[in-house]
């Protein structure tokens, strides 16, 4: 009896119908299958293009937000600011003398692009003088002793002078005195603004361990310059100095401020072997001389009636306008290199 069942289960087994959905592997794809699996593809494809285009408008309308709101290509300052950053790092970080080709190009180009902002707004400037002064300036902050970094200063700024005035004598074109007298000032303070604090740059970095130094006060101006940035966008409210740059606020300067502090903090702990106080030091000294070097830039471009001292960065404006909070951070990082390092005897 049990036999006899046995071969009839195995018998129902056998004329079970095949389900419509089952296939045998070896088989070839039904047409309707394939079509099937190529309009599933279809839609997917479809779908995240769909995710892509809609990210894609929201991050261009927020970037336009953004532009209205403080004149800035968001996206285009990261991309340029991101292949500064590569640059820098690479320079510091392997071979420190590979800076010194890098801050003499910023230095001779922030020279040429304020050379040519203040001759647009009729100063008398000349150009090829200032770069030839800014080059030897530069070049004996590193390769010379530090005290005659003040005498190439000085010679710099002489002859920047005399030539101005030889210039004139030769040009006989009526100019007032007064006028002289400002071409011959302006013209100096060209070598003290650019090429003598990027000299200074150059000093601390001849210093033992003076690379990281001088990436840590890099650093920390632009963290500064970053979270002030960041909170001005989201927060800002109240204007910090609106008759020299409506822009900053004081919501976004609280942002630089715990963001350089920070910086500051971690750079003295994990690079520089100080301790964290030194590192509120830091940060703040940088805070404070990126801000007023920041507010100097927009004063000094206020007065010459432009935006940005050249078109030649997108998204940033010119080279000097990325380096305003840099330049006047060399002297605090300088004076604080000599007191807080623990190698170093005075």
């Amino acid at each position: 009896m049990s036999d006899e069942s046995g071969e009839a289960a195995d018998s129902g087994a056998v004329r079970r119908p095949r389900s419509a959905g089952a296939r045998n592997p070896g088989a070839p794809l039904d047409p309707t299958d394939h079509y099937a699996i190529r309009e599933q593809w279809r839609a997917a494809r479809d779908e995240f293009g769909t995710h892509v285009s809609q990210a894609r408008d929201h991050l261009d309308q927020t970037n336009e937000r953004i532009k209205q709101r403080t004149g800035r290509d968001l996206i285009v300052a990261i991309l340029i600011g991101l292949a500064f950053g590569v640059v820098l790092l690479g320079s510091l970080l392997f071979i420190k003398a590979l800076f010194v080709p890098f801050a003499l190009a910023a230095a001779l180009l922030g020279v040429y692009e304020l050379s040519r902002a203040l001759r647009s707004s009729g100063r008398r400037i000349d150009v090829v003088p200032q770069l030839i002064a800014a080059a030897f300036l530069v070049l004996s902050a590193y390769f010379a002793a530090p005290w005659l970094c003040w005498v190439m200063l000085f010679v710099s700024v002489a002859f920047v002078i005399v030539w101005r005035l030889i210039a004139q004598m030769i040009a006989q074109d009526g100019r007032t005195y007064g006028d002289v007298l400002g071409d011959v000032v302006i013209g100096g303070f060209v070598q003290i603004y650019v090429p003598f604090l990027a000299g200074m740059a150059l000093i601390l970095l001849e210093q033992e361990g003076g690379q990281w130094w001088v990436l840590s006060f890099i650093a920390i101006a632009v963290a500064a310059d970053t979270g002030a940035y960041a909170a001005g966008v989201a927060f800002g409210r109240h204007p910090m100095a609106p008759r020299i740059s409506p822009k900053k606020t004081w919501e976004g300067f609280a942002g630089a401020a715990l963001a350089s502090v920070t910086a500051g903090v971690l750079l003295a702990l994990f690079l520089l072997d100080l301790p964290w106080w030194a590192g509120v030091v830091f940060g703040v000294a940088i805070l404070l001389s990126a801000t007023l070097g920041d507010l100097g830039e927009s004063m000094l471009k206020r007065d010459l009636g432009i935006k940005d001292m050249s078109s030649w960065l997108p998204g940033h404006g010119g080279l000097l306008d990325r380096l305003d909070s840099i330049l006047p951070s060399t002297i605090p990082a300088l004076c604080l290199y000599f007191l807080l390092s623990p190698w170093v005897v005075l």
